[in-house]
């Protein structure tokens, strides 16, 4: 028999997901919708990210992993780019106190090489300043292909010089080694597809399509997500 949220409609805490991944999709087509420039739909959805993450640590999620910018947008005009690197930097070191308070500590997945030299200082800070928070640990998914993370954790692996791969060993050369795979898999926008995002962590995610766009998610939306994990059976391949 499935196990279902309780009859308040509130998630059930003993049965969370240990890993939650968001790709946040639909900043410029919720601008689009309203005839203005696609800067603000990504200014609004970094309003929707931190209220998600805000109600991610509330529940008590052990990890979160959003997609803030892959590999493949660095093909968008480089107006747009400019902007979506310029709210990074503002706001990634400035939200200090917001991590602070909700007891938050910040990892990264994705290439810093890429990046911009402040840019990278910046990220490697904000990890660092955080590394002693215990609550919700939030993966800031940044200048990232799943593709591109398999090929760099091969050479890591060839870097250490080669010793015996398996696929539980190969975990370590990945870019967030310590966290666990994902449970849950969420896209917001309509879109049903996973666009290189955490491949070999998703392997068997559950997938959560929402068509709401991306900056007019609240928590609420993250929890009814989370309702509707936990009404699902995981079988992993056994019968049930």
């Amino acid at each position: 028999m499935k196990k279902k949220s309780d009859a308040t409609g509130k998630e059930n805490a003993q049965r969370l997901p240990r890993h939650v991944g968001i790709i946040m999709d639909g900043n410029g087509r919720w601008a689009r919708k309203r005839g203005k420039p696609r800067s603000l739909g990504h200014k609004e959805g970094l309003e929707a990210a931190k209220r998600v993450v805000k109600t991610a640590a509330d529940i008590g999620l052990r990890y979160l992993s959003v997609f803030a910018f892959s590999t493949e947008n660095w093909s968008r005009t480089e107006k747009e780019v400019s902007y979506l690197m310029f709210l990074v930097k503002k706001h990634l070191r400035a939200e200090y106190e917001f991590y602070k308070a909700n007891n938050i500590r910040l990892v990264y997945s994705g290439d810093l090489t890429g990046l911009r030299r402040d840019i990278a200082a910046d990220i490697r800070a904000a990890t660092e300043e955080t590394a002693h928070f215990q609550g919700l640990t939030l993966n800031i998914v940044l200048n990232y292909g799943g593709r591109d993370e398999i090929v760099r954790a091969v050479k890591r692996w060839r870097k250490a010089g080669q010793p015996p791969l398996t696929e539980r060993n190969f975990y370590r050369y990945l870019d967030q080694p310590t966290m666990p795979d994902l449970d849950l898999l969420i896209r917001s926008g309509g879109e049903k597809r996973i666009s290189n995002f955490l491949l070999w962590q998703s392997s068997y995610a559950e997938l959560y399509f929402s068509d709401k766009l991306w900056p007019d998610w609240q928590g609420d939306d993250l929890r009814e997500a989370i309702r509707d994990f936990q009404k699902r059976e995981r079988r992993f391949g056994r019968v049930s």
